[in-house]
């Protein structure tokens, strides 16, 4: 039996590292988790994004299934702000529980479905252009005249050399585009193909995640839209 973050026993769970129940595949990278080549190949990026005058850092790496699963809850309850696709604030009173699910989807996955979980997706910041504190990450820190668009220009240049793209871009993903997450695709896109939505189904049923019953009907058309359609990778 495995140990979850559920803070009881739960099923067997093959693979648990791809729904945020393991960290055992991760390194340690000032201060946050990665997985190894993911270290290696930022660290080499970072190194060359100096050299032109960008502090590159990550602001979020890894994320376990219940941290995800707490910024779910918050968001579903209205305990935190869940925002539109313009970025502007909702009120989800008398809202369904199936529009709540979606508005929450548009920034946030579902946990078990995070590409956090993986060690391989980080969100990145110009540490020079903008402090931690006061980072948003909203698309307008990253475009014109954005304290971080000189950071977006490099890595839309320079990412892919070092194994790095942008999985969420617009009208390539489900999750709406972030020009602050980078996924590291030589691992990634196999922990995307070795992704089940039978195993996900299991640790739902599991888990605390608001408005599960709802989310346990339309599974498989949300693992499809929100887990397997991101932009192809590189060739």
């Amino acid at each position: 039996m495995l140990r979850s973050y559920f803070g009881k026993l739960t099923l067997r769970v093959a693979s648990p590292h791809l729904y945020g129940l393991s960290s055992a595949h991760l390194v340690e990278y000032y201060g946050f988790l990665l997985e190894s080549e993911t270290a290696v190949a930022f660290d080499k990026m970072r190194t060359a994004a100096s050299k032109d005058g960008i502090v590159l850092e990550i602001c979020s790496a890894f994320r376990d299934f219940d941290r995800q699963q707490l910024i779910w809850n918050a968001k579903a309850s209205g305990k935190r702000v869940l925002l539109d696709s313009d970025s502007k604030p909702v009120d989800i009173d008398r809202k369904s529980a199936e529009q709540i699910i979606a508005l929450i989807l548009l920034w946030s996955a579902l946990p078990g479905t995070s590409r956090h979980h993986w060690g391989t997706d980080i969100d990145v910041f110009d540490s020079k252009a903008i402090s931690k504190a006061s980072l948003k990450l909203i698309p307008q820190e990253y475009a014109s005249n954005g304290p971080c668009h000189q950071l977006y220009t490099w890595l839309v240049n320079n990412a892919e050399q070092f194994g790095f793209y942008f999985p969420f871009q617009h009208g390539l993903s489900g999750v709406s585009a972030e020009p602050w997450h980078l996924s590291y695709y030589p691992v990634s896109k196999g922990f995307v193909d070795d992704f089940d939505p039978r195993e996900l189904r299991k640790i739902l049923q599991d888990s605390s995640v608001l408005h599960k019953d709802s989310l346990l009907c339309n599974l498989e058309s949300l693992v499809q839209e929100y887990v397997f359609r991101v932009a192809p990778t590189p060739q």
